[in-house]
């Protein structure tokens, strides 16, 4: 869409949100008011040049006559680039997620104990951060390992503004690789392990129509670490979407019927990321780092305790400052991320 498209959107976005019989439907009204909040920057950004360049004519035709107007001019000539500037970033087509929520699930790989610890760690560093923006997080699924690790976590993040969750952590997708001596190793020798990330924007009801008819449900007993049976009930669910193959399962919340909730927020997460994937090739080439295998080789980024080091190996970000990282301090590293992904639109888009 180019900018007078923009501008025509705008202006009737404008009129129908006037319009007190648009209010009546909520629903309605939030999506309007959520695209004209997205349109405002690009239309007062433009409103600016325009008014910018009209200043640097008109003081132009006066420094010819007042030599005071002629360093007015100047300054606006300087500014008007730098408008240009912010108005072409503005103008990327903007990833249609990057408003909306989050589920995260983080499986442990290759290492055994030391890499469930590792997921562990990695679940912490997430919710530290989530802490620190103040957005609200909640495990939905969760299988402990013996050790105070995990095997499996699933949690879900929400924001409370309207930067979504997945504009900073969909980059988290993919392997991550740790270089530590592990609590299990007595001869104090530094080991390799990794835990895969998978980040799905979560789907509303309406994105994603799941029929009944095609899941099977299956029901059995939670188990916690070692096996052992944690609940007398079978109120853990398995979810099976037939047409897809995909198998979602949640034991955490003590009734059946919660279980199945949670389930079903995956499972349309999940759904919604298929369904995004075989319709844009973008978001398929967008999403090609996530996991695929926990595989040790296929790594995103390494986190090394003896120098305190991490490293993103898809922007050669690098920083020794892990212990900080670890405990939520993610700005830097998904800074990183978000300006490397905006450098690739601009030059695709110039």
């Amino acid at each position: 869409m180019n900018l007078d498209e923009l501008l025509k959107e705008y202006s009737e976005l404008e009129m129908q949100l006037a319009d007190p019989a648009v209010h009546a439907d909520q629903g309605r009204a939030r999506t309007l008011g959520k695209r004209y909040a997205q349109l405002t920057p690009i239309v007062g950004t433009y409103r600016e040049l325009e008014t910018a360049r009209e200043d640097l004519t008109a003081a132009k035709e006066l420094a010819r006559e007042d030599e005071a107007f002629a360093e007015e001019a100047a300054e606006i000539e300087t500014r008007i680039p730098q408008l240009e500037e912010r108005l072409k970033h503005l103008l990327i087509p903007r990833d249609p997620n990057d408003d909306k929520d989050i589920i995260m699930e983080i499986k442990a790989g290759e290492g055994g104990e030391e890499s469930a610890l590792f997921a562990g760690d990695l679940l912490r560093m997430y919710l530290r951060y989530a802490e620190r923006i103040g957005w609200k997080t909640e495990i939905i699924d969760s299988q402990p390992s013996d050790l105070g690790g995990y095997k499996d976590v699933t949690v879900a993040i929400k924001a409370k503004g309207d930067d979504g969750v997945w504009s900073r952590l969909k980059y988290e997708g993919g392997v991550h690789r740790v270089q530590r001596v592990p609590v299990t190793e007595s001869q104090g020798r530094i080991h390799t392990s990794a835990a895969g990330v998978l980040v799905y924007p979560e789907a509303e009801d309406v994105e994603v129509q799941v029929d009944p008819n095609d899941l099977r449900i299956d029901v059995y007993r939670s188990s916690g670490p070692g096996g052992q049976s944690v609940n007398t009930t079978d109120s853990a669910v398995r979810i099976t979407h037939l047409p897809t193959g995909v198998v979602v399962s949640c034991q955490n919340e003590k009734s059946q019927l919660q279980n199945k909730e949670s389930a079903m927020r995956i499972l349309r997460a999940r759904l919604l990321a298929i369904a995004q994937e075989e319709a844009d090739a973008a978001a398929q080439a967008e999403r090609k780092s996530q996991v695929r295998t926990v595989d040790r080789s296929e790594r995103v980024r390494t986190y090394n305790f003896p120098e305190n080091r991490i490293s993103d190996h898809r922007v050669g970000f690098k920083a020794y400052n892990l212990d900080q990282v670890l405990d939520g301090e993610l700005n830097a590293v998904t800074q990183a991320l978000i300006d490397a992904e905006m450098a690739e639109k601009l030059a695709q888009h110039s």
